[in-house]
C-alpha cells in the first residue's frame, strides 16, 4: 500500500471514524433503509466532529483542504456498506458544497458554507435532468436575467437529497445556444416560490438516501446567488468531478473491502459435502482474483490522491480510478453474492444491499461509457 495515511493525525482521524460509524450508523442502517432517508440529526453529529469539512479552509469551520483526511472517512462511511448513507452524507459535502467553497462569494460562503460544514444547512447538487445525464452540456433548466433575479424554469432529476435539502447549488442555462459555454451555477434555497419536491423517486438501491425530482416554475432567485462568474458554471462542475469521481471509486473499494473480508468469515462457516465451502479451489482461486483486483484498484485511488492533495491535476487518474475501481466493485458484489449462495439473495444478509447498492457506483458521476470515452478522446484520440 502507498504510504498515505503516516501521520499520527490520520490515525487518529481513522480510528475516530470507525468508532462513529460503528456507534452512530451501522447499529440503524436496517431502520434507515425502510424509511428510506437518514435523519437530520446525523448530518448535525458529523459537522460536530468536523468530518463534513476536512477539505475546506479552515476560516470556514474546515480543516484545511486535507483532502487525505477527507478521504479517510469516505473509506471509513463506505465501510458500513450502506451505500445510501454515504449518498446522503457524500451528495451534500464532496459534490454539492465544493461549487460554494472553491467559488463562491464571502456572503455566500458565511450563509450556505460555514452552515454546510457544521451540518445546520443540507445540500444538494441539481444537474441531471429528464432527458440530461452524463451529457451536462445538454441540460435544458433556463434562468433569464430579470433586473436583479434570475426567473428558473425546468426539472431536475435523480437529485439524491433533493427531499431534505435546505437549498440546491442549481446547474442552469443562461446563454440557450452556447451548449456548455452557456451554463451558470445558483444556489438557490428552498423555501424560494417556484422551487418545488416533484416526487421522491423508489430506487433499487441506496434506499436509505432521498432521490427526487425537483421542478422549477418562475422560480425567482435574486442574481447575488450566482455562484462565481455567469456562464462559467460548466467549468466550475468538470473541475469537482475530479473529486466526485474519486470519492466513489474510493468509496467502492472500501466497501467492497470489507464485504470480501464478510464474505471469506461466512463461506468459512459454511458447510457443504462435509467440509467448509472456502476449501474448494474453485471458491479460491476467485478469490484470488477478487483480492488482486481490488489491491490494482486502491492503487490506482491513491495514486489520484496523492496527485489531488499536491494541488495536480487528475482528470486522466481520476477518471482511470473509476472506471477501474467501479467495474471491480459490481464484480465484488456479484461473486460475494454468489458465494452466500441462496443465502445472498435474503433480504436478512447485508450481502445483498452491497449488491444492489454497488451497481449505482459505475452510472453515477459519469457513466463507465463516459469514462472510456473521455480516456480516449483526450489521450488516444
Amino acid at each position: 500500500m502507498l504510504s498515505l495515511f503516516m501521520e499520527e493525525q490520520h490515525h487518529v482521524y481513522r480510528k475516530t471514524m470507525r468508532d462513529f460509524v460503528s456507534r452512530e450508523i451501522e447499529p440503524y442502517i436496517d431502520q434507515w433503509e425502510r424509511q428510506e432517508e437518514v435523519p437530520l440529526e446525523l448530518y448535525r453529529k458529523v459537522g460536530e466532529l468536523g468530518f463534513f469539512g476536512l477539505k475546506f479552509p479552515e476560516e470556514y469551520g474546515g480543516g484545511g483542504d486535507d483532502y487525505l483526511g477527507q478521504a479517510i472517512w469516505v473509506e471509513e462511511l463506505a465501510r458500513c456498506n450502506c451505500g445510501g448513507v454515504a449518498a446522503a452524507l457524500g451528495a451534500h459535502t464532496e459534490i454539492a458544497l465544493p461549487a460554494v467553497a472553491k467559488f463562491g462569494s464571502e456572503k455566500q460562503k458565511q450563509d450556505y458554507l460555514v452552515p454546510g460544514i457544521n451540518g445546520e444547512k443540507i445540500a444538494c447538487l441539481a444537474i441531471t435532468e429528464p432527458d440530461a445525464g452524463s451529457d451536462v452540456a445538454s441540460i435544458s433548466t433556463r434562468a433569464e436575467k430579470d433586473g436583479d433575479s434570475y426567473i428558473v424554469n425546468g426539472t431536475k432529476m435523480f437529485i439524491t437529497n433533493g427531499v431534505k435539502a435546505n437549498f440546491a447549488v442549481l446547474a442552469v442555462k443562461t446563454l440557450k445556444e452556447a451548449g456548455h459555454m452557456g451554463i451558470s451555477l445558483l444556489l438557490v434555497d428552498k423555501k424560494t416560490p417556484g422551487f418545488t419536491v416533484g416526487r421522491k423517486l423508489d430506487k433499487l438501491g441506496w434506499r436509505s438516501s432521498d432521490t427526487a425530482e425537483l421542478i422549477f416554475q418562475d422560480c425567482r432567485v435574486p442574481a447575488e446567488n450566482l455562484i462565481g462568474e455567469e456562464n462559467q458554471g460548466f467549468y466550475y462542475i468538470m473541475q469537482n468531478f475530479q473529486w466526485e469521481r474519486l470519492v466513489l471509486a474510493l468509496g467502492s473499494v472500501a466497501g467492497s473491502d470489507e464485504m470480501l473480508k464478510q464474505t471469506i468469515a461466512y463461506i468459512k462457516q459454511r458447510q457443504q459435502f462435509g467440509r467448509p465451502i472456502s476449501s474448494f479451489q474453485a471458491i479460491q482461486h476467485r478469490l484470488a482474483d477478487l483480492m488482486s483486483s481490488l489491491e490494482a484498484a486502491r492503487q490506482l485511488n491513491y495514486s489520484a490522491l496523492i496527485k489531488l492533495n499536491r494541488g495536480e491535476n487528475i482528470l486522466k487518474e481520476s477518471t482511470m480510478a473509476k472506471l477501474f475501481a467501479c467495474d471491480v466493485s459490481k464484480k465484488v458484489a456479484d461473486e460475494c453474492l454468489q458465494f452466500h449462495g441462496g443465502y445472498g439473495y435474503m433480504m436478512e444478509y447485508p450481502v445483498q444491499r452491497f449488491w444492489r447498492d454497488e451497481r449505482i457506483n459505475s452510472i453515477g458521476g459519469g457513466t463507465s461509457e463516459i469514462m472510456r470515452q473521455i480516456l480516449a478522446s483526450g489521450y488516444i484520440v
